[in-house]
């Protein structure tokens, strides 16, 4: 028997200046004997695909994707709803602009009607930081 370990972490803004909020998954999977090569490759790969998908579904708040091939994914392994969420990057200029203004990120999220700020779709975040540097 082989033993794989996966594991996947992310660190996203929060909504203190200065602080983030970590999520951690890791899988620990025992493999047959005899795999070929390809096989191998396979499984790693979707072991870490399954670890990286229950980080990204529980920062997200969505289910996780099912492994298996026949889901609805993207080309990154995201869920495809309709709405891609705003990326890290995205929400730290936000955050930067919004300090500027005095606008706190709980104002921010209630004026989009999300829980938290780490909610924001790529469009309503994109949205924010162009009419805030238009108004600049």
């Amino acid at each position: 028997m082989l033993k794989l370990n996966a594991s996947y972490s992310k660190k996203i803004p929060a909504e203190g200046e200065y602080t983030s909020q970590s999520y951690h998954a890791s899988i620990e999977v025992e493999l047959p004997d005899g795999l070929s090569l390809e096989q191998l490759n396979s499984k790693i790969h979707e072991t870490f695909a399954m670890v990286r998908n229950s980080v990204e579904a529980e920062l997200h708040g969505n289910t996780p994707i099912p492994q298996g091939g026949n889901g609805s994914q993207n080309a990154h392994n995201q869920p495809v709803q309709g709405t891609t969420p705003a990326s890290p990057k995205q929400i730290n200029y936000l955050l930067t602009l919004a300090s500027r203004r005095g606008v706190t990120p709980a104002q921010i999220a209630a004026q989009n009607n999300v829980a938290n700020i780490n909610q924001l779709s790529k469009k309503q975040c994109s949205a924010l930081i162009e009419q805030w540097r238009n108004a600049a």
